[in-house]
């Protein structure tokens, strides 16, 4: 559906970086005289299981799309690749039946049967997983595997267009190979006929009017052509490849591969193409600062943040910042949830041209949902250090009480953020918990402000509260006022830092919280500790 002129207008303007980066595919598809549509494209190597990363590349991607959409009525579409007719270099350590899989190392991962019994091959099985996965989260997308690129003929014309320019190609990526592999570099690896190993050995004749190359197997030269499936591209000539024979507009990329898009722009250059639009963004750190690996197994999966956070707030963090480096981790998810509902909150107030710079237009597509959120999840955290409950319906029972007019059917955001809690205070926070006893000085404020909270019983407004724990952080000379509020994280919740003490306070009960507080100085969370 078209945009609206005055939305198409706002769109131009907006400096969210996914309106940015549609300004500059628009500026690209206006240059060129032939009218087809937009292809956006994001690739996979399937001897893996889809991960984080892939989430948060689609995402991005589709954020961009909608973006363009906004700018340009041309038609858009997303293609989902999988590079399975790459080798299998080696057995991953996940999967089952690993003997089988050793004595197929080296072919096509459609060519070798499935270690989990599922499907026709391994490549088969992965791929299923890849579109589960990304149906999961209800993106809008068209599979492509490179098998059937490859064998279906999609690919001749490119295939056929490379070998025409077989030396151009082999010379622009030699000179970023080491002595041993730029002796016998071929872009085209050859499929045995007799084993189908996809073969690293080199090409000794190639014809561009045949369409074939030569090469040696077992002492004897077999010529195979380079179309229907009988070959592939090194992974870099591939890439140049598949942007002409699709078409590809825009494609982003991790930064570990900028000199790879650098290379694989070069060469479809070199083949009569033009590479696509799109940017680099940067890699995940773990909670150390380390770069996040698979293969270490130091990162955070897509399911462990949706145990302990929302999708939504998970799609924040990919967002947010997409060329800075960010620690990805278990401490990442109570900020990222507390920033999606604030942000949501700020969206209902903003003008429609503002909308259009938060990142809550861009996740929900310009339609967030109705649901409002009376608690965030730091509270709902502290609220269940406070009242030690662990099932929702005693949670729910002091989320009524504080917004009379919520409920779990009508609210599930809420509702998921309760069962987030529960899990992550359990696995995260309590552990960590290091309550100390008062000193004098805070004893006294602690008295205090007992007693002004049990003055406040049925007290729903969580400013007026926050006034008078300021005054009482004041009366006793606090200076600055941090340290009395760290005092009352350290002292009633074995912690540095919480949400704001008002709101906490209006949520678990003012009398409640009086309550904690003299638990807290008869010395019952320090002599437990």
């Amino acid at each position: 559906m078209a945009a609206s002129p005055s939305l198409h207008a706002e769109a131009l303007a907006a400096h969210a970086w996914p309106f940015e980066e549609a300004r500059k595919l628009l500026a690209r598809i206006e240059k060129r005289k032939v009218e087809r549509d937009v292809i956006f494209e994001t690739g996979y190597g399937p001897s893996g299981l889809p991960h984080i990363g892939t989430f948060g590349e689609v995402a991005r991607t589709t954020w961009v799309r909608r973006a363009f959409s906004l700018l340009s009525n041309a038609k858009t579409r997303l293609l989902a690749f999988s590079d399975d007719m790459d080798g299998l270099r080696k057995v991953p350590d996940n999967v089952p039946n690993k003997e089988m899989l050793r004595s197929h190392l080296g072919k096509s991962l459609t060519s070798i049967p499935d270690p989990f019994g599922t499907h026709e091959s391994f490549g088969a099985h992965n791929n299923a997983r890849l579109k589960a996965f990304l149906d999961r989260f209800g993106f809008e997308y068209e599979f492509l595997s490179s098998t059937d690129c490859y064998k279906s003929g999609r690919f001749d014309e490119a295939l056929l267009t490379v070998l025409a320019r077989f030396e151009k190609v082999r010379d622009i990526v030699l000179p970023t190979l080491g002595p041993e592999r730029r002796a016998t570099y071929s872009p085209f690896l050859p499929i045995s006929p007799k084993t189908g190993v996809v073969l690293q050995v080199p090409i000794l004749e190639w014809d561009a009017e045949r369409g074939t190359i030569v090469f040696e197997e077992d002492g004897r030269k077999e010529e195979v052509p380079v179309t229907g499936g009988h070959a592939k591209l090194q992974w870099k000539a591939d890439w140049a490849m598949r942007w002409l024979a699709l078409g590809v507009d825009y494609e982003m990329s991790g930064k570990d591969l900028i000199s790879s898009v650098e290379l694989s722009s070069k060469i479809v250059r070199a083949i009569g193409g033009a590479p696509p639009e799109g940017f680099n963004y940067e890699l995940f750190l773990d909670d150390r600062g380390q770069k996040i690996s698979k293969s270490k197994g130091n990162g955070l999966s897509v399911d462990e943040w949706l145990t302990y956070g929302t999708q939504e707030s998970l799609a924040l963090f990919m967002f947010q910042k997409p060329r800075a480096a960010k620690k990805l981790y278990f401490d990442s998810i109570p900020k990222a949830v507390d920033e999606y509902i604030s942000l949501l909150e700020q969206y209902r107030a903003n003008q429609p041209a503002d909308r259009l710079e938060s990142p809550i237009w861009h996740i929900h597509g310009g339609h967030p949902p109705a649901e409002r959120y009376p608690v965030g999840f730091a509270l709902l955290l502290n609220l269940v250090s406070a009242s030690n409950a662990h099932n929702r319906e005693v949670l729910w029972g002091f989320i009524r009480a504080y917004a009379p007019g919520a409920a779990p059917q009508d609210n599930p955001g809420i509702d998921k953020l309760v069962e987030c809690a529960i899990k992550y205070y359990d696995d995260f926070v309590k552990p960590q918990k290091r309550y100390r006893a008062p000193s004098d000085k805070e004893r006294a404020a602690l008295t205090d402000l007992a007693e002004k909270l049990r003055a406040f019983a049925g007290e729903r407004d969580g400013e007026k509260v926050q006034f008078e724990v300021y005054e009482v952080g004041k009366r006793h000379g606090f200076e600055p006022l941090r340290d009395w509020f760290k005092a009352l994280y350290e002292v009633l919740f074995g912690q540095t830092a919480g949400p704001r003490f008002g709101s906490f306070a209006v949520l678990f009960g003012c009398a409640e919280t009086a309550a904690l507080i003299e638990r807290a100085l008869a010395g019952e969370f320090a002599t437990a500790a």
